[in-house]
């Protein structure tokens, strides 16, 4: 009888797959017990709205049936009119594709959906903001239809059924668009527009995440978790210096390529353990970088000056490789740095069955943290003036950290991601306001009774910043104003709903019902670095201290905020508004970047990044004479994350924007800061303090 014939391929199994720029840690199939954990983890996820309905999937998926089947009609009517033969006019093609948490799969409920219109060649930008506009504009299920046609990526937003879409528009030198276009391939970049580019980068670092992952199950199920606890941590937000979704996306990603057969449970956890040891600023990639020598400007810190400073680098896959980071400052850096030691401490509990998920998930109180805050008030007298006054506020205020991280007398400023609406005016007239927390850490000081920390110029500066971003982009009116004050731990409660300052037990198990109302919202799900910016979010140059050559696919949407400064040594300088009555310092030395760090062993220590130059006190030279003391009970302080030391704040007869604060015991009446008590700036306003945030620190 002869021997059974095998072939090779039978004899010898092929090579796993190798996914990423190392080897992977380790190989090791899941256990039961990591099977169960799983498990666990899913339940536990369930009540937080992570999971959409199968019923709520498929309304979805028609919507974007119904708007695949608009666009190609549209594409099919501009044929016809631009005279196209009959032949090209009928398989023209145009497609919707979609990218963000809906393509990776991991939207909340009632998220939206980030999509894109690709078109052939023959089709004008023009004519998507003109033509397929008004088509939009004769459906019945479309409401709330806008076109931001000057954004950085221009945009039309719209409610599709009750589904919020933003739709992106790509013309690509094509002339059909096939069924099976796989937006992957660099070479449909050849020759095209940069905001083509800009609006194909979504979708194509999206895809190229979910090729680069070993399991695309895991590794959502993965990335639900990690952006929950993210979410309820107030470290998602990347406008203000923390990471959005495609960067949390990144790191989830990375975790899988270095351990391809871990399940959820497992993953979370090494997730953790690899980022918590992770060397910064030894930059995330999750490929080999390309160059397709299309002359587009991509992170390379030993080309691009600049790209020496980031400190928390996260590479994007797809070309042009952009860092999806650059906002992140040193404090929210170390804040993120925190978070992560004390999930590896917790998600190391669970698995030995000492705690389970809901701990994880819990959320901290913010509001309890810290000793000190700043508090930041912007408000207008309409609805329409405060919407677009709070995006360009909120998308400043990392400058605002920026130069607190800079004082001399700070170790850490904390903004909280979370916005609240402003306390209501004692007066007649009616104005719109939000109120942003910023936690403040003040260094201690050995040998010093006493210790002066001028805040004045930090704020003012700040301020100004706003102020001339606001009148360049002729959206300014009178009336919009910000108003910024120094509070304590216990006047928060006069400021913020009880609901919020209340202070919560250790590991207390209020769960989901901590997320209505005002805490976070999870439908939010767009900040993300292919998000699409307002266009008064757009910086007109650089933060503090930065240099601001243009990313890769040209200036930033936001500008990032480097700790070091690049204003000399030859690197531009900012300009524009952001640069106003700003100060620079010398440039540090730059941290160094290894392309290709190296995972397969354990990390050492952290390596020092860059350190901001610390500013020995206010530019500003005049010194107010009348002085406010607020005395404090240290007790009552006792166990806060801060400076252990008494304050007494100098100033001014400051008025607030807002009925004046009454603290408790013997607490005279709270001074505030409105730096900005300008009923209407010229042209060219002149920076002028008026009022000053003056603080004595005692021991």
């Amino acid at each position: 009888m002869p021997f059974p014939i095998t072939n090779q391929s039978q004899a010898s199994p092929q090579p796993p797959k190798h996914y990423g720029i190392t080897s992977p840690i380790s190989l090791a199939p899941p256990k039961e017990a990591d099977l169960l954990l799983t498990r666990k983890l899913v339940e536990a996820l369930k009540p937080y709205g992570v999971f959409e309905e199968e019923l709520e999937l498929q309304r979805r998926i028609l919507v974007l049936g119904k708007l695949n089947t608009l666009v190609k009609d549209w594409i099919r009517d501009i044929s016809e009119t631009k005279n196209l033969p009959a032949s090209v006019t009928e398989n023209v093609g145009g497609k919707i594709f979609t990218f963000g948490s809906y393509r990776l799969g991991v939207h909340t409920k009632g998220a939206d959906i980030d999509a894109l219109c690709v078109a052939p060649r023959h089709v004008e930008r023009s004519d998507f903001f003109t033509s397929f506009y008004e088509k939009l504009k004769e459906q019945e299920e479309v409401k709330d239809l806008r076109a931001v046609e000057e954004a950085f990526v221009p945009v039309i937003k719209l409610s599709f059924d009750g589904i919020e879409i933003d739709i992106l528009f790509a013309r690509l030198a094509l002339q059909t668009i096939p069924e099976n276009l796989d937006l992957r391939d660099d070479s449909l970049l050849k020759n095209l527009d940069i905001r083509c580019i800009r609006s194909l980068n979504g979708c194509r670092v999206t895809d190229e995440i979910l090729h680069l992952v070993p399991n695309i199950e895991n590794f959502r199920l993965t990335l639900r978790a990690i952006k929950l606890w993210a979410k309820r941590h107030n470290i998602y937000s990347n406008i203000l210096g923390f990471l959005g979704g495609v960067s949390w996306a990144m790191l989830v990603a990375r975790t899988c390529q270095l351990y391809p057969n871990a399940v959820a449970s497992t993953l979370v956890h090494k997730f953790f353990l690899v980022f918590s040891k992770w060397e910064w600023p030894n930059p995330v990639l999750l490929k080999q970088p390309e160059d397709c020598n299309l002359n587009l400007p991509v992170w390379d810190p030993r080309v691009t000056p600049s790209d020496r400073y980031h400190l928390m680098p996260i590479i994007t896959p797809a070309y042009p490789q952009q860092n999806s980071t650059y906002n992140v400052s040193a404090s929210t850096r170390a804040v993120m740095m925190e978070e992560f030691k004390q999930g590896l401490a917790i998600t190391d509990e669970i698995l030995l069955n000492k705690s389970d998920w809901s701990k994880l998930f819990e959320a901290p109180n913010f509001f309890q943290k810290y000793k000190h805050y700043i508090v930041l008030l912007a408000s207008a007298p309409t609805e329409k003036q405060h919407l677009e006054w709070v995006g360009l506020v909120e998308s400043k205020i990392r400058i605002l950290v920026g130069n607190l991280e800079k004082n001399e007398f700070i170790t850490l400023a904390h903004v909280n991601p979370q916005s609240f609406p402003g306390p209501k005016e004692g007066n007649e007239k009616e104005e719109i306001s939000t109120m942003w927390v910023i936690g403040i850490v003040f260094k201690k000081v050995e040998g010093s009774e006493n210790l002066n920390v001028d805040l004045t110029y930090d704020i003012q500066s700040f301020t100004d910043t706003v102020y001339r971003q606001a009148i360049s982009s002729k959206m300014f009116e009178a009336d919009m104003k910000i108003t910024a004050m120094h509070v304590k731990r216990k006047q928060l409660q006069q400021l913020l709903p009880d609901r919020v300052v209340h202070k919560r037990r250790k590991h207390s198990t209020e769960g989901p019902s901590l997320l209505t109302e005002s805490s976070l919202d999870l439908s939010q799900d767009s900040d993300n670095s292919m998000s699409v910016p307002s266009p008064t979010a757009t910086p007109r140059g650089g933060a503090i201290g930065q240099s601001h050559a243009p990313g890769p696919l040209g200036p930033s949407p936001s500008a990032p905020l480097a700790t070091p400064s690049d204003t000399a040594g030859g690197h531009p300088g900012p300009t524009g508004a952001d640069n106003e009555g700003l100060t620079s310092a010398p440039p540090p030395t730059p941290a160094t970047h290894k392309l290709i760090p190296s995972l397969t062993r354990s990390p050492g220590p952290c390596t020092p990044a860059p350190v901001a130059p610390k500013r020995t006190g206010s530019p500003l030279l005049e010194e107010r004479a009348k002085r406010l003391k607020v005395e404090e009970d240290p007790s009552a302080e006792k166990g806060a994350a801060g400076d252990g030391v008494s304050v007494t704040e100098m100033g001014e007869d400051i008025r607030a924007s807002h009925s004046e604060v009454t603290a408790e015991a013997e607490m005279k009446r709270l001074p505030s800061a409105d730096l900005s008590d300008v009923p209407l700036l010229p042209a060219n306003p002149i920076s002028v303090v008026k009022n000053s945030i003056k603080l004595r620190l005692s021991r």
